[in-house]
């Protein structure tokens, strides 16, 4: 199984006219995914890739019958674009865009507090179930369809981890990338819960980074709930204080969001911390067993 998209996803991309939404839809068909349709407004009744041009997302809906999105629009108008989709019943949402405004994406949380709308992102590669369908930029060929579930923080990093994990044998469920903003849709106990109650995935990884809390508060869940193996790498062990590093989220602030306090947070909850990055597939088969 996977969670959130399968074979069956139906994608509306927005922005798919421009350079990056063009690219990426190409990228998607080639995976295999479902792109139903764009939308750009202005540029209804063209096609990009023999995908068919809406002016908005209820239209896509309408006639197209879509279900999830993929955002490729500028930071500005990014926060109207998720909450459009949300407005018309998407039920996952994929921003890719990054530099959104942290008052847009308050603005965004709270617009979403009623809504049935799992939004991943924003500044994020997206969500795959290999296989099945990809919604984002991931390089889909690194991936492989198997039982491990993936969370991370982290674009590149999700890559390097995957790369080893299918190197070793042990395929993905699926992977998500949560974004590095921070301000996000969606948590690392949001997907665990749903990856507690997939049958399919035997086994999580968890990719965090210096800043916030996040990772304490998924160990707390995970402590308290949660009975699957769980291995985790933590980004940003070198960092100086004060210091943003890459992520608007990755910053150690009053003495919180160290990486040795998420390590311990970890380690308490019975979680397996990988320290070596380049020793990830070797400790997941480890942990998660051989294939």
């Amino acid at each position: 199984m996977s969670i959130l998209v399968d074979e069956k996803t139906r994608i509306v991309v927005m922005g798919i006219t421009g350079k990056e939404g063009s690219f990426h839809t190409r990228q998607m068909l080639n995976y295999g995914s479902i792109v139903a349709a764009g939308v750009t407004p202005g540029k209804k009744g063209q096609t990009v890739e023999g995908v068919p041009v809406f002016n908005t997302i209820r239209e896509a809906v309408q006639q197209e019958g879509v279900n999830a999105s993929c955002i490729f629009v500028p930071p500005l108008a990014a926060a109207d674009a998720i909450m459009e989709c949300a407005s018309a019943g998407l039920g996952v949402v994929v921003c890719i865009t990054e530099g959104i405004p942290a008052l847009d994406m308050v603005k965004v949380t709270s617009f979403l507090e009623d809504k049935r709308c799992v939004l991943i992102g924003p500044n994020c590669p997206g969500i795959i179930s290999p296989g099945k369908t990809k919604v984002g930029i991931m390089p889909g060929h690194i991936h492989r369809q198997g039982s491990v579930g993936v969370i991370s923080r982290s674009g590149t990093l999700t890559y390097e981890v995957v790369d080893q994990l299918t190197r070793a044998g042990l395929g993905q469920s699926t992977c998500i990338g949560i974004g590095g903003d921070s301000i996000i849709g969606t948590s690392f106990i949001d997907h665990l819960r749903k990856f507690k109650e997939d049958p399919e995935t035997k086994g999580v990884v968890i990719i965090g980074e210096i800043g916030g809390s996040a990772e304490e508060e998924a160990a707390e869940y995970a402590r308290r709930e949660f009975r699957k193996p769980v291995l985790a790498f933590i980004a940003g062990q070198t960092a100086p204080p004060d210091k943003r590093m890459g992520h608007a989220g990755a910053i150690i602030s009053g003495g919180k969001g160290k990486a040795e306090d998420k390590i311990k947070a970890l380690e308490s909850a019975g979680i397996t911390i990988v320290r070596n990055l380049g020793k990830f597939g070797e400790a997941a088969v480890a942990v998660m067993g051989k294939p």
